[in-house]
């Protein structure tokens, strides 16, 4: 049987409304804002990247004017790709009863790495539109993804939804709604290490020339976030309508064997000096 710390050792979770503020019947949630957060933020920074002309080579990358264009196709991207990718691998028994439930996104229900598909999908678009090679692309959206995750792990957090398993570490928390035993703040964990330790690792790469090899910032952050996800699953509760499957892997995990591979052959593909792609 597995007990918790003492009530007194238990780290109070900082409860917070989840909704941020009411506009007549709208309610504004931390969720969506980190969402639009991320994408305006992200979008800032990459123009901020994109007129350093001494982080790249003579190559034509993306202009601050085509930026916004790269904003709407990731965009959309994330939200189509991140809810298929949710309805087809968490919950698709479900969605198959219940179809019309598909649309209603306000209900919750967000995969990252389908919407990491997604925004490829809107980066290739963008490369074909604008003439841009698309290791180009991808490695600007390699440098600013951090910034949503970032964002999007403390909406997690707030909400609250995808806590920790049982622990009893100082810093463990009762969540609402997840029972009356104290768990691992694991959406903080992937704050730090999905959002802040990649965003400064894929900076440091770029300051030192990264951004000069296309492919190489993509490949380093698909290593690095699937890493990153693979080990902050072993303190995360697996999803209930999932559970742990063979060999007590998260479907998490699963999902991030294929971006930590794609990610090696984006760094073999970096080392062509005049990629094609």
């Amino acid at each position: 049987m597995t007990f918790g710390p003492p009530p007194f050792l238990v780290l109070p979770y900082p409860v917070i409304n989840p909704v941020l503020v009411n506009i007549g019947p709208l309610p504004i949630r931390w969720y969506a804002l980190a969402y639009i957060v991320g994408l305006i933020v992200g979008w800032a920074y990459a123009r901020h990247l994109v007129r350093r002309a001494d982080l790249w080579d003579e190559s034509p990358r993306p202009t601050p004017e085509s930026l916004d264009d790269l904003l709407v196709a990731a965009a959309f991207g994330v939200v189509l790709g991140g809810r298929i990718g949710y309805v087809l691998f968490y919950n698709l028994p479900y969605y198959m009863a219940h179809p019309v439930q598909i649309f209603a996104v306000w209900h919750g229900g967000m995969s990252f790495h389908g919407g990491l598909v997604g925004a490829a999908l809107g980066a290739w678009w963008f490369s074909r539109r604008t003439g841009v090679a698309t290791f180009r692309v991808f490695d600007l959206l390699a440098m600013v993804v951090p910034i949503g995750l970032f964002l999007g792990r403390l909406a997690n957090f707030i909400k609250p939804e995808l806590w920790g398993r049982v622990s009893d570490v100082p810093w463990a928390m009762v969540f609402p709604g997840a029972g009356p035993l104290p768990r691992h703040p694991s959406q903080l964990y992937e704050a730090a290490l999905e959002g802040v330790a990649l965003f400064i690792l894929v900076r440091i790469l770029a300051h030192f020339g990264a951004l000069r090899r296309p492919g190489l910032v993509t490949g380093v952050f698909m290593i690095g976030y699937g890493a990153a996800r693979i080990t902050s699953e072993f303190f995360r509760e697996p999803d209930p309508q999932l559970g742990f499957l063979f060999g007590g892997a998260t479907m998490g995990m699963i999902l991030s064997v294929p971006v930590i591979l794609g990610g090696f052959v984006f760094l073999y593909l970096s080392r062509r000096a005049k990629p094609k792609i």
